[in-house]
Order: C-alpha cells, then structure tokens, then sequence
C-alpha cells in the first residue's frame, strides 16, 4: 500500500480501512436512517411493528447510502469534477488518493450487492413489487452522479429517494397500506433532506457552472437558492400538520386558541416546529457565509434534519 498526504494534512494509507471508512461519508449516514425512523414511527403509531423488515428497511437504506457516496466520489473524479486545486467540500477518496479508481470499481459492485440481499427478503412483508422499487433505488443512485444531477434534477431525486420511497415504502412493508397524512410527511422529509443538497450546489454554484454542471442552484441563481433553502424548511414542518388541523377544523375545535383541545396528543403535532427556529439560523449563516465556510452550514443543515426527522417521530409516537 501506499500512504497519500492529502489536501486535509491527512497521512492515509491508500484502500485502508479508514480510507474506506471516509470515502462512505459517515456523517451522511443519518440522512438515510431518518425518513426510515420516521415511517417507523407512524407505523407504531398505527399500531403495527414488525422487527426484521424495519431491520432490513434501515439496512437496506444505510447501504444504498453508501453505495451512492461511492458512486458520486467515482464518477465525478472520472469527469475530473473533484480537483483538489478547486474544491470548496470535504476531500474525497478518489481525488485524494485514499481509494484507487478500480479498487472503488469493486466497493460499489460489493455495496451494490449487499444492498440487494438485503432488500429481497422483504418481498416476504410488501410483495414482489418491491423488487421494481430495489431496482429504481439502484438506477438512480447512478443515474443522479452520471446524469440528472448536472441536469438540475437532483432536488426531485431527493424528494422521492429521500423522502417518497423510503418513508411511504416502509410504512406499508410495516401496515400493509398507505395514508395521505403518511404521505405528506415523506414530502415533507424529502423536503428537509433537499435542503442539503441546496446547500452543497449553493457552495459550489460557480464550480459547477465553470464544469457545466446545471443544478437547481447554477440555473436559477444564489438568491433563489436562498430563499428556497428558508421555504423547504417551512413547508416541511407545515405539510405533516395539515391532517390535525383539518380534523380539528371539522370537529369545530379551534387547535390554537381552545385551551380545552390543546390535550398532550393534539399538543404533540406543533413538536416538529422547534426544528424551524434552528433551520432560520443556518439560513442566516448561509446568506452570511461563502466559499469553504459553507460547509460549517453543510454540516449544521445535516444536523438539522436529523432533528427534524427526531421531532417528527416523537410527535408521531405521542400522538395517538
């Protein structure tokens, strides 16, 4: 092996345990559990749990996370997009020497492989349509670095694969059945999971515009990206209240101003708005912050979600 002293200062011997323990980004490893812990918890709340197939639904999550990473990090070295000269984000393993071009070749075949073992089985609890939503996960772990990212399609991949497929797909591996408000809290949780990815193209809105990367950020400007950033954090935390409040509106209740309605249960649904007072904050950091600093608000949007995706299961797991 040989030992790479990276742009970090990082003396790392290359295809390393800790080499390949960097190149799967950890820390993003909470943006894969949480729409899962959310749709955990509205299928406890509904009454219905089942162990092995929420096991195998966050496994199967962590590793599809990780295979993305390894998929990002090979590809957009292959098109020379991480240039140690130039980047503005945390190093990567290619770029960096940690990890060999084919040796990564081989870690995303393996974690490819892995994350399809462990989504087969459960066609035992969802039915063999599952294995279309598997293949999807897949494709468009691929299709997102290679394609649809430099398209300026990479906020609707979050959405759905962050938000739609994982959360409304585990909730009916767990009920047998799905739910608008289940449904409006995956929009929501892919919401609050794009706001990374708004941050991440903010940051490297002129990189990409250089590289001819086309994100939602490069098309429509930094000021928009602002704002959007601000309006996905909101919308977030509004969507999953709207069944309380229209059951409350056509039972006669007054949620806010009825101190009567205001039981622990119904309280519970307003948990999830705390989230908003620190997302306005890392929104004012970001307005406020350019370049390599952004990604103390990279790390604090992250941080953020994970928040959220907790606020919204507590609320869940009160409410009954």
């Amino acid at each position: 092996m040989h030992t790479y002293e990276t742009t970090t200062d990082l003396k790392m011997e290359t295809n390393s345990i800790h080499a390949w323990w960097l190149a799967a980004r950890p820390k993003t490893l909470t943006g894969a559990a949480a729409p899962v812990m959310v749709a955990l918890s509205a299928a406890w709340r509904d009454g219905a749990f089942s162990v092995m197939p929420a096991l195998l639904c966050l496994f199967f999550a962590l590793l599809m996370q990780v295979d993305a990473n390894f998929v990002n990090d090979y590809f957009d070295f292959k098109k020379g997009r991480d240039d140690r000269a130039t980047r503005l984000g945390p190093p990567r393993a290619c770029s960096e020497g940690w990890i060999t071009p084919r040796a990564m070749e081989w870690g995303i075949g393996i974690t490819t492989l892995l994350a399809c073992l462990t989504g087969l089985p459960l066609v035992l609890w969802g039915g063999w349509w599952l294995v279309a939503i598997g293949v999807a996960c897949v494709v468009f772990c691929f299709l997102y670095t290679t394609l649809l990212a430099g398209l300026g399609l990479g906020d609707v991949l979050v959405l759905v694969f962050f938000g739609l497929v994982p959360v409304c797909t585990t909730y009916f591996i767990q009920t047998g059945e799905e739910t608008l408000p289940v449904l409006l809290l995956s929009i929501g949780m892919g919401l609050a999971t794009d706001c990374l990815l708004i941050v991440n193209n903010y940051r490297d809105r002129e990189q990409d515009l250089t590289a001819g990367k086309r994100t939602i950020v490069v098309l429509l400007g930094g000021r928009f990206a602002e704002w959007l950033y601000l309006l996905l954090g909101i919308v977030a935390v509004l969507l999953p209240l709207l069944p309380s409040c229209f059951s409350a509106l056509t039972e006669g209740a007054d949620l806010f101003s009825s101190a009567s309605s205001l039981s622990i249960s119904s309280m519970a649904t307003l948990i999830p708005i705390l989230y908003l007072i620190l997302h306005v904050r890392t929104w004012l950091n970001m307005k406020r912050l350019s370049d390599h600093a952004l990604n103390v608000v990279l790390g604090k949007t992250a941080a953020n979600i994970f928040l959220y995706a907790l606020l919204e299961s507590l609320a869940l797991l009160l409410h009954s």
